[in-house]
């Protein structure tokens, strides 16, 4: 699939070279879109051809991992903030969090989105993580009697991608819109 393997771990330089793809299909990816050359963007990362190809076989193993890591890097986030901050305030910088991924990424991610097959393993798998990473920011907050309990972790991202949605072109409102719909989420007296 083009991921480095959990059983053979790479060397260094190849490592370094998976991840400099990477980073530069992001790029290019993002400023010409998923059918991009894989020329450019081997020459680009100061790679040839086999090197590219040995990593990901083909366009769609490249735009999976692409998407995939931008996915994981989201929910790392989540894991990050609930073991930094309190249930409240790790749920409220997650959100702030996914909504700016969104905005920034609203291109790509959906040209990627576009570029995938539903079925696959990486759109299973990211939707996955994604509401595993809600929930663990979710679940504290409703736990400690800060946030609904009827809310669900698939609601907060639902709402986070609306906001993102709502507030494109309007950047002076994505904060006030997104305080708007945290306090929405509080527990009333």
């Amino acid at each position: 699939m083009g991921t480095p393997s959990a059983s053979k771990p790479m060397r260094a330089d190849a490592r370094r070279n998976y991840e400099r793809i990477l980073a530069v299909a992001r790029e290019v990816f993002a400023e010409q879109g998923p059918d991009a050359p894989m020329d450019d963007i081997a020459r680009r990362a100061g790679v040839g051809a086999g090197t590219l190809y040995r990593h990901f076989p083909c366009r769609e193993t490249l735009i999976e991992a692409v998407y995939r890591e931008d996915i994981e890097r989201l929910c790392s986030l989540a894991r990050e903030l609930r073991e930094t901050h309190e249930p409240f305030e790790a749920l409220s910088q997650w959100m702030r969090a996914q909504v700016e991924f969104a905005l920034m990424k609203r291109g790509l991610a959906s040209t990627l989105k576009a570029a995938m097959d539903k079925d696959s393993e990486t759109f299973a798998l990211c939707r996955n993580i994604l509401n595993e990473a809600a929930a663990s920011v979710v679940k504290p907050a409703q736990e400690a009697g800060l946030i609904r309990a009827d809310v669900e972790a698939r609601d907060v991202l639902r709402m986070g991608h609306g906001l993102a949605v709502a507030s494109d072109g309007v950047p002076e409102a994505t904060d006030r819109m997104l305080s708007v719909l945290l306090d929405g989420l509080r527990v009333t007296a």
